[in-house]
C-alpha cells in the first residue's frame, strides 16, 4: 500500500524500528470480527450452536474471529439479532466501559451502533441508552441496528452535541464517545480512507473532537465515567485530546485501562504536557495485534456534592382499544399503562425513566410496539425483536436448516402448523419477526426493509 508521504514520515518517527513490521501489515488480509448479544443468548449457548468457524478476540468476552470465507451476515441468526458483525479492535471501547443495569448511557456518535448495541446489551433492558449521530440517515442505520437487538429502553437522537448538552446537563452515568477522525487506524480496512485522509489531514478532526468534548463534559454527572476512542494513530486526536479534557474539567482523571498481549500504552512524551498519566490509555497497532488501529481512553469524574435536577417527561394517559389491551395480555409482560404513548396511531412503550425530549430531533422514543388500526392491531417488527419466544403465547420455532426460514425472510408465505391468529416466528427459540396463521398458512408479517435480499 502507498502510504502519504508526511503520514509515513511521521509514523516513522513514531514506531522507530517498528515501522517495517507496521508498514507490511498493512499488505495483509483485514481480520473479520462478530459480537454476541448476550441480552439474547449467552456466549455459551451460541457457541454451541454457531454454525462459524471463530476464535476469541482477545479484549473482548463476547468477540470473535471468524473466517473471510464465512458470510454471518447470510445467515438467520444474523436476522434474529444474535449477533452484531464488527471489526475486532472496534470492540474494545464498549467492552471496557462499566456499565452496570439501571446506568443512563449515552453514545454520542453512535451510527452505525457497534458500540451501542453492546452498551444496549449490558443494560439488560434496564435504565436508559441514548443514542445520537448528528447525521440524519447515518441514525437510520442505527435505530435498525438497535431494533435489531431488541433494545426496548432507548432514546435515538439525530442532534449536534451542543443540543445533546443543553438538554442533558449532568444527566449521564456513562457516556461513550467514540469520535470522528482521521482514520490512520482503518487503512488496511478502507484504502479509500487513504485518499480521505490527504484531503482532510488531522486538524479538522481536532477542531471536531474538540467541540464534541467541551460539550460532553457538561452531561456527565458526579461520578460518572466517559470513554474516549479514536482508530486513528495521530498523538493529536488521542493523548492531546486527553489534554485537553483534562484541562475541560479538572475533576476529571484518568483511569488505568486493562494491558492485553499486543497493546501499547499511551506515550505521555506525545502528550502536550508530558502529562505521565497518559500511560494509562490504551493503543492498538495492526503490526501488533490481531485488529486494525485503534486509541482508547476511560475517565472518571470525581463525586462532588453538586446535583442537577432533571425534568423529567409524563406522557398523557391513553385510553388504548380492546383489541390492543387482548394483543399485549398474550405478552407475558408486567405492562406499566402510565408508559404508554399514543402517537396517532402508533403505540409506543416509554423508558421507565425518561427525560423531557421536547425539542430533540427523535426517531425512537422507547419501544414501538405496532400501529393501530381499524378494529385490529398491527405488533411491530422491534416489538418481535424485543420478545423472547416463551414470552408470547403463539410462537413456532423453525431450525435454521429449514428451508421456510429463508423463505419466511423473504417476505414469502409459508405453511406451518399451529394456532390461527398472530404468530412469534422463531428459529432455533430467537424470534424473526411476526405472521398471521390461518388453517396451516401463514401470511407474512416481516418488515418489507429488513427482508433477506
Amino acid at each position: 500500500m502507498k502510504l502519504p508521504e508526511s503520514f509515513e514520515l511521521r509514523m516513522k518517527e513514531m514506531l522507530g524500528e517498528e515501522f517495517e513490521a507496521y508498514e507490511a501489515s498493512l499488505d495483509t488480509p483485514a481480520f473479520h470480527g462478530l459480537r454476541v448479544n448476550t441480552s439474547k443468548i449467552s456466549v455459551d449457548e451460541f457457541l454451541r450452536i454457531s454454525p462459524f468457524s471463530l476464535k476469541p478476540v482477545p479484549w473482548c468476552a463476547n468477540g470473535f474471529y471468524y473466517e473471510d470465507t464465512e458470510q454471518p451476515a447470510k445467515h438467520p441468526y444474523y436476522y434474529a439479532g444474535l449477533y452484531y458483525i464488527q471489526e475486532p479492535s472496534a470492540m474494545t471501547p464498549a467492552s471496557v466501559i462499566p456499565i452496570e443495569e439501571g446506568d443512563r448511557v449515552l453514545d454520542i456518535c453512535a451510527a452505525p451502533g457497534g458500540k451501542s448495541t453492546e452498551l444496549a446489551a449490558k443494560l439488560h433492558g434496564t435504565g436508559l441508552l441514548v443514542s445520537n449521530d448528528i447525521s440524519n440517515s447515518r441514525a437510520k442505520a442505527l435505530l435498525k441496528n438497535l431494533e435489531l437487538f431488541g433494545v426496548p429502553n432507548m432514546l435515538v437522537v439525530s442532534e449536534p452535541s451542543n443540543v445533546i448538552a443543553e438538554h442533558f446537563q449532568g444527566f449521564f452515568d456513562k457516556i461513550l464517545i467514540d469520535a470522528p477522525c482521521s482514520g490512520e487506524g482503518m487503512f488496511r480496512k478502507a484504502n479509500s480512507m487513504v485518499k480521505a485522509w490527504e484531503n482532510n489531514g488531522v486538524d479538522m478532526f481536532v477542531n471536531l473532537q474538540q467541540s464534541i468534548l467541551r460539550e460532553m463534559v457538561k452531561c456527565l454527572r458526579p461520578g460518572g465515567t466517559l470513554v474516549y476512542s479514536t482508530c486513528t494513530f495521530s498523538p493529536e486526536e488521542n493523548e492531546q485530546a486527553m489534554d485537553y479534557l483534562l484541562e475541560l474539567d479538572p475533576d476529571l482523571e484518568l483511569l488505568e485501562l486493562p494491558m492485553y498481549e499486543g497493546f501499547d500504552a499511551g506515550h505521555p512524551e506525545w502528550s502536550k504536557n508530558g502529562n505521565p498519566d497518559v500511560i494509562k490509555t490504551r493503543r492498538l497497532w495492526p503490526h501488533r495485534i490481531q485488529g486494525e488501529g485503534h486509541f482508547v481512553a476511560m475517565l472518571k469524574k470525581k463525586e462532588t456534592s453538586e446535583g442537577y435536577g432533571v425534568n423529567w417527561y409524563r406522557p398523557s394517559k391513553v385510553k388504548l382499544p380492546q383489541e390492543v389491551l387482548d394483543f399485549l395480555s398474550q405478552i407475558q409482560w408486567d405492562w406499566d399503562m402510565s408508559r404508554m404513548e399514543l402517537q396517532k396511531e402508533r403505540l409506543y412503550y416509554l423508558p421507565k425513566e425518561m427525560p423531557n425530549v421536547k425539542g430533540l430531533r427523535l426517531l425512537r422514543n422507547g419501544l414501538f410496539l405496532g400501529e393501530i388500526k381499524k378494529n385490529r392491531f398491527e405488533p411491530s417488527q422491534s416489538l418481535a425483536m424485543a420478545l423472547r419466544m416463551e414470552e408470547y403465547k403463539n410462537s413456532i420455532s423453525l431450525p435454521a436448516s429449514d428451508e421456510r426460514v429463508v423463505r419466511y425472510l423473504k417476505g414469502e408465505t409459508i405453511d406451518v402448523e399451529g394456532t390461527n391468529g398472530m404468530v412469534l416466528v422463531c428459529v432455533d427459540g430467537y424470534p424473526l419477526g411476526w405472521g398471521k396463521l390461518t388453517n396451516g398458512t401463514m401470511k407474512n408479517k416481516y418488515l418489507a426493509g429488513w427482508r433477506w435480499m
